[in-house]
């Protein structure tokens, strides 16, 4: 432990979970997207949706989908930076089945009409959890690049998916695996020491058996 995890984060606050770590999962929710958002509904549940009000938490989630971090000043006027930027907002209560108590889930769409739902997980501290990428299980911190890679439930995927990591030097931090039952749908969440580059995210997308392909950056 060092001192900045006894002393707490650099932020806007008051809080380091309902502020802090709420502008946290909407920038990395924004950082999934890779373009920006001109639609946003912000479902809360929890002490998010109870006590959100007083702790600017939802202001900070519209900071995070603008790309703000939590020690970013503008925070506080967020609606007005989101309204400048054409960004349509609203906001709700999330349907969440034991769930986190410092949840969101975010149903986004992006300027080329991309769509995608992350449910985000404040977990203290300005820690986050993102918990589900469009109704699957991810479980990532958003402290490492990672990769989330939908495929079909067969032998060889994560071997492929590994040796192409392997082979660009690309050091694995963490690799958790999901899958909706024997045969079904799959998913790799992988958490990496180093950046994956572009062409090798292209790369997994057009191999056979592989249905989707999430990149989180954290450049």
């Amino acid at each position: 432990m060092n001192i900045f995890d006894i002393v707490g984060p650099v932020m806007v606050g008051p809080s380091s979970s309902h502020t802090a770590g709420a502008v946290k999962i909407g920038y990395v929710a924004r950082k999934i997207m890779s373009q920006p958002i001109v639609d946003a509904t912000i479902n809360m549940y929890g002490s998010f949706l109870a006590t959100g009000g007083g702790h600017g938490t939802r202001y900070a989630l519209v900071a995070g989908l603008l790309g703000m971090m939590p020690d970013d000043e503008r925070i506080p006027d967020s609606f007005r930076y989101a309204d400048e930027a054409g960004m349509k907002y609203r906001f709700g209560e999330a349907d969440l089945k034991e769930a986190h108590p410092n949840s969101v889930q975010l149903i986004l769409r992006g300027r080329d009409g991309h769509t995608l739902e992350v449910v985000g997980e404040s977990i203290g501290g300005s820690l986050i959890n993102i918990a589900r990428i469009d109704g699957l299980s991810a479980n990532f911190s958003g402290e490492y690049p990672t990769l989330i890679v939908y495929n079909e439930d067969q032998p060889g995927h994560v071997a492929e998916v590994t040796r192409m990591l392997a082979e660009r030097s690309i050091n694995i931090a963490t690799l958790k695996l999901y899958r909706g039952g024997r045969g079904k749908r799959a998913v790799m969440v992988i958490e990496c020491d180093q950046e994956i580059p572009k062409e090798s995210i292209e790369w997994l997308e057009k191999r056979a058996g592989i249905d989707k392909v999430t990149y989180y950056s954290l450049l």
